[in-house]
């Protein structure tokens, strides 16, 4: 499991760890079950204090995309794919809104910002 940390974000270390890990679950990359690697090793192998990883488990844990098990260590959940999505659904649907609002307001055609958020979702990034 690659985990990358940047300094070049405002995010702190923990989130980054965080998102990481549900995007590689999301995609399928970590199934249900897999052993994700202890807090000392992943704070080993990126260079940060277990304390961060810690913090970054115990959010992984409490939205239930992993289940820690003293002894055995922590591993992918079943439980919490649907929800992951409709959250960032949710996300999604603030940013068109405003998207949307914005569009009224300034005259900007409906086709136009179909348009740009076509090429958007469809652009490599």
């Amino acid at each position: 499991m690659e985990i990358i940390i940047s300094s070049n974000t405002s995010k702190p270390i923990y989130e980054q760890i965080t998102s990481q890990i549900k995007a590689m679950i999301m995609s399928g990359e970590l199934q249900t079950g897999d052993p994700i690697p202890s807090m000392r090793s992943l704070a080993k192998s990126i260079h940060v204090s277990v304390i961060t990883v810690q913090k970054a488990y115990e959010d992984l844990q409490r939205d239930g995309f992993i289940e820690t098990t003293i002894g055995r260590g922590s591993f992918v959940s079943a439980q919490n794919k649907d929800f992951y999505q409709e959250e960032q659904q949710r996300r999604a649907e603030e940013h068109l809104q405003e998207a949307a609002d914005i569009g009224r307001t300034s005259n900007i055609s409906l086709e136009k910002l179909i348009e740009l958020l076509t090429l958007f979702y469809t652009e490599e990034e």
